[in-house]
C-alpha cells in the first residue's frame, strides 16, 4: 500500500548504517544512496521536531545456530554510526544485540513516551535488521512506514522480496521523496 499520510508524531528509525556493516557490500542499492536519502530524511523530521532513533547493532542473540559467526571480534569502531548521519542532540541511539530493534532495548518506550504512532523505517540489511523492525513495530500497533529506497540489503533478490511481499502486509511502502513531500506539507518546528 502507497503512503497515505504522515501522523502528527512520526519518528524515523534508521537500523545499522554503522561503520561495520557498511563496509559490506549493498544490493541493489549502494551504501552512499542510501546515505544520502537518510540524511534527508533524518534532516526533515529534525527539523518539524520529529523524533529521530539511530540504530546499531553491537553482537548477537544467545542461542544455537548455524549461521551465526560466534569467532568474530568486531574492530573497535565497528557499531559507530556513519558521520553522514548527522546524530543530532536530540537524536535517540538504541544499541541492540539481535536484528530487530525493540526487543531488549527501550526503542518501544521512548516512542511511547514521545506519542509516537508511527515509525518510517529505513537502513541496513532490508531482510534482516529492517524487517525484523518491522514485523516488531507491526505486532505493537504503530503505523509502519517503509522509505524502500532508503534500505538496502546484501542480496538484492532478499531486499526485492521483503520490499515485494512482506512490506505491503505490514505497512505504507513509499520513496523518500513521497515521504519528504508529505513531511514539507507540516511547518518546521518552532
Amino acid at each position: 500500500m502507497a503512503l497515505t499520510r504522515i501522523d502528527e508524531i512520526t519518528a524515523l528509525i534508521v537500523v545499522d548504517l554503522q561503520k561495520g556493516i557498511a563496509a559490506s557490500p549493498a544490493a541493489p542499492y549502494p551504501i552512499a544512496e542510501i546515505l544520502s536519502r537518510v540524511s534527508s530524511l533524518a534532516r526533515a523530521f529534525r527539523e518539524r521536531g520529529l523524533p529521530v532513533v539511530l540504530v546499531n547493532v553491537a553482537g548477537s542473540a544467545p542461542g544455537r545456530t548455524d549461521a551465526g559467526r560466534r569467532d568474530f571480534t568486531p574492530p573497535a569502531d565497528w557499531t559507530d554510526l556513519l558521520p553522514e548521519l548527522e546524530k543530532g542532540p536530540g537524536d535517540c541511539l538504541i544499541t541492540k544485540f539481535q536484528w530487530g530493534a525493540f526487543e531488549g532495548t527501550p526503542l518501544d518506550q521512548y516512542l511511547r513516551r514521545r506519542g509516537a504512532t508511527q515509525v518510517v523505517l529505513t537502513g541496513v540489511a532490508t531482510s534482516a535488521g529492517v524487517e525484523s523492525t518491522a514485523r516488531h513495530a507491526h505486532e505493537l500497533g504503530y503505523n509502519v512506514t517503509l522509505a524502500v529506497d532508503a534500505m538496502t540489503d546484501r542480496d538484492a533478490d532478499s531486499h526485492r522480496h521483503s520490499v515485494g511481499r512482506i512490506f505491503p502486509k505490514l505497512g505504507e511502502t513509499a520513496n523518500t521523496a513521497d515521504i519528504l513531500k508529505l513531511l514539507d506539507e507540516r511547518p518546521p518546528a518552532p
